[in-house]
């Protein structure tokens, strides 16, 4: 039976309820991330799909400005901060009861968007450049860690465990302990397996199958799958089609111990996790 070390999570003075899954809604400002690159790359664009999926019940918004689909080419400094700066300051303002994440590994980005409004960092590289790990323990947020085998341009050719579950979670570890170290608190980490990030589809489902091992690292776990490749394999399906495959996944992460679930489709994740949880027997989602 797995069990959550925090009740809560202090997100910059917001509070995350850690008694109850929460959606996290992804809102990519680039022209290339493979579900919507391009479609909210304006200002306003963006802001109208995070209020709309505020709406729908997602209690985080995840805004990023770099693709990190596999293959993906790296962006600047600048050209990511000129993304993501005013969509979190517009969001601040705007979704004042919002916890604005944004999902990058540079620690100008994480200097820039905590001055902004944001109340997480959401790392697929764990806080593991140059600089990062000291920018987010600055800052005050609340941190995810995630786990990737490689880097986005080169993660899924041929990755390789011996054992994923306990290498990645060794690997979460071993960073929960250095961010705890520079200041961060563990109710302040939250961890992510990396459905996707150096993993071939068996390794993605063995993660899924055992994910609950991870629940006594960190305050929570977040898991991520929406619309994924792991998802377009088992249905055979291409990324238009993969809802249903998606919202499988997210029942089974919260069944198995997620607090947060990363997803596309607000709506329908909310109304499936909410069934889940309340068989589950955790407090459910507040609906829409």
């Amino acid at each position: 039976m797995w069990e959550r070390t925090a009740m809560w999570m202090d997100c910059a003075g917001k509070k995350l309820d850690l008694r109850q899954p929460a959606i996290m809604g992804v809102l990519n400002v680039t022209p290339d991330s493979f579900s919507d690159g391009g479609r909210y790359r304006q200002l306003d664009a963006a802001v109208r799909h995070a209020v709309a999926m505020a709406s729908e019940g997602a209690t985080l918004i995840d805004v990023g400005g770099e693709s990190t689909r596999p293959g993906a080419p790296a962006v600047s400094v600048q050209e990511e901060l000129d993304r993501v700066v005013p969509v979190v300051e517009r969001l601040a303002r705007e979704l004042p009861d919002a916890i604005i994440s944004v999902d990058t590994s540079k620690p100008e980005v994480i200097r820039e968007v905590a001055r902004a409004g944001a109340g997480l960092i959401n790392d697929i590289r764990a806080l593991t450049l140059p600089g990062a790990l000291e920018a987010a323990a600055a800052s005050g947020l609340a941190v995810c860690l995630m786990h990737m085998q490689g880097a986005p341009a080169t993660m899924q050719y041929q990755p390789r465990y011996d054992d994923v579950v306990g290498e990645v979670h060794a690997f979460l570890a071993e960073r929960v302990g250095v961010c705890e170290a520079a200041g961060i608190p563990r109710q302040r980490i939250l961890v992510d397996p990396g459905f996707g990030f150096g993993k071939t589809l068996e390794h993605n489902l063995t993660l899924l199958r055992h994910l609950n091992r991870f629940a006594d690292l960190a305050a929570g776990v977040l898991a991520g799958m929406s619309r994924k490749s792991m998802i377009g394999a088992l249905l055979d399906v291409p990324v238009g089609e993969r809802l249903s495959g998606s919202l499988a996944a997210a029942v089974i992460a919260v069944w198995q111990g997620a607090c947060v679930v990363r997803a596309h489709d607000v709506r329908e994740t909310m109304q499936a996790v909410r069934v889940c949880a309340a068989v589950r027997g955790v407090a459910t989602v507040r609906a829409a």
